[in-house]
């Protein structure tokens, strides 16, 4: 099994070739090409790969499949004594990302 940990969009990943995955919004349009650099660590078999902080020469070939709003978060606000209160709700602007290929 062949994986990699990637830093894309603020967060770590978990990532395998052939999956989707949901990123903060990245400023590209549906079908572009992305590769990611800061790969932090990769495993292919035996062989583990581990970065100080990123693997030299390693990266991630990915596709943008579309870009979409994420699930509603509810912000739900309470003053108490003071007989107020707020509630809003909240959409995250996600990218989903299709990984073609792990290089080393």
């Amino acid at each position: 099994m062949k994986y990699a940990i990637i830093e894309a969009a603020g967060k770590q990943f978990w990532i395998e070739a052939g999956r989707f995955y949901d990123l903060n919004r990245l400023s590209l349009d549906p079908g572009d090409r992305i590769e990611f650099k800061r790969v932090l660590l990769v495993k292919d078999g035996e062989l583990l790969q581990i970065g100080q902080p990123c693997i030299e020469k390693a990266s991630v070939n990915a596709t943008v499949v579309r870009h979409f709003k994420g699930k509603k978060i509810i912000v739900f606000k309470r003053r108490p004594k003071k007989n107020t209160s707020s509630k809003n709700g909240h959409r995250q602007p996600l990218t989903r990302v299709m990984i073609n290929e792990i290089n080393i």
